[in-house]
């Protein structure tokens, strides 16, 4: 600006001042639309100019026989206009590691997980639930963005397996507290509870395997057009997205998708939280590890924070269940935390875990008995013997 000025007083006609100032203003508020496309405009400009430079300095060169100088002056002349981004400098970008905006994160509901990944995911992290069929992993996702709606943050739901309508009713009965059963009779609770939310919420269906990453970063530019930008994506599930990527065995597909997603995290700076199956070993599991994925194993290498929700027959009469912390590349691993969950309306409250609590199935002999059962007749028996 201090430039500006000093070239604007050098002009003698008033009036080309002051139509040179209102052309300036003019561009100094101007959109950042078509910066990218001004930038590579400008950048195929100096590389041309350059050539053309160094051909032309060439001549006398070529005249001379120095080919080797002819040669420097056009790789030179190739290199304008290239990305001067080397990546993170190490000795000279420590300011930039220590600020506090440089990891943006979206805290979970859970005050445990916040605490272990340091605020919660941040921009192109991917996050993934594993859990036995039924086991309350979609609801564990609508908690997860119903939080963030409620902490101000805007958020896009895709459902590829329930319809959007009956995810929205779930996302109700969060919000209100009320069984999503019994939703249906609320509706003037619903609608004062969703004006007086602080972030919004859009939940987008697309049938099961139509859907490919692809689908999703066009979707995404989409709501951006609209003026939604994004703070949270969630995936409800990416195993049923497809791929391009054809492969003798679904393994090699469930990888490519799996690694898009990751790319597609990072590559808008947005946290992604999905959830994916367990396989029939897994399910028999009071906690489930990381060996226990189905499909591929390559699923929790991929992700940045992998936990397991394993709700077993008695847990989910009593609702139980028990959270494993499979990976976190953001701090400790390997906990379990003991969980109370309410799937009418999706709210899960963890506590600690000290291994003693089971909700095995029914043993099928003496030996297979579980320490509340064997508290139980504990119990029993010392109350007859003091009687």
């Amino acid at each position: 600006m201090e430039v500006l000025k000093v070239e604007l007083k050098k002009l003698k006609n008033e009036v080309l001042q002051i139509s040179i100032k209102e052309q300036l203003r003019e561009a100094y508020t101007a959109s950042q639309d078509d910066l990218e496309y001004i930038g590579t405009e400008f950048s195929n400009f100096c590389k041309n100019q350059q050539l053309k430079k160094a051909l032309l300095n060439s001549v006398d060169l070529l005249n001379a026989g120095e080919y080797d100088a002819i040669r420097g002056l056009v790789d030179n002349a190739l290199k304008a206009g290239q990305d001067k981004d080397i990546g993170h400098e190490y000795d000279k970008d420590t300011e930039s590691r220590y600020r506090e905006e440089h990891r943006k994160t979206i805290p979970s509901p859970w005050k445990d997980i916040n605490e272990i990944t340091q605020g919660g995911l941040g921009g192109g992290d991917f996050g993934l639930v594993f859990g036995n069929p039924g086991g309350g992993k979609s609801w564990s996702l609508v908690a997860l963005g119903g939080f963030a709606v409620e902490q101000g943050f805007n958020v896009v739901h895709y459902t590829l397996e329930l319809g959007s309508e009956y995810v929205g009713r779930r996302y109700d009965a969060y919000f209100t507290g009320i069984n999503v059963s019994d939703i249906t009779q609320h509706r003037q609770k619903v609608e004062e509870r969703i004006n007086n939310l602080p972030g919004r919420l859009i939940i987008k269906e697309y049938p099961p395997m139509r859907a490919s990453i692809s689908t999703i970063e066009s979707h995404i530019q989409k709501c951006r057009d609209l003026e939604f930008e994004p703070d949270l994506i969630i995936i409800d599930y990416v195993d049923l997205l497809s791929t391009r990527k054809k492969t003798a065995d679904r393994k090699g597909e469930i990888d490519d998708i799996y690694i898009s997603t990751k790319g597609l995290a990072r590559q808008l700076n947005i946290p992604v939280w999905s959830v994916s199956q367990v396989n029939r070993a897994g399910a028999k599991d009071d906690i489930i590890e990381g060996d226990k994925a189905a499909g591929s194993y390559d699923k929790i290498m991929i992700t940045d924070l992998a936990m397991s929700l394993s709700r077993k027959r008695k847990d989910k009469v009593n609702g139980t269940g028990r959270l494993h912390i499979m990976k976190n590349r953001y701090g400790m691993d390997g906990m379990t935390y003991g969980v109370k969950v309410d799937i009418s309306t999706g709210h899960f409250e963890l506590s600690d875990y000290d291994g003693e609590e089971e909700s095995d199935d029914t043993p099928q002999n003496f030996d297979q008995v579980s320490s509340v059962e064997r508290k139980q007749l504990q119990s029993k028996f010392f109350a007859l013997s003091n009687s």
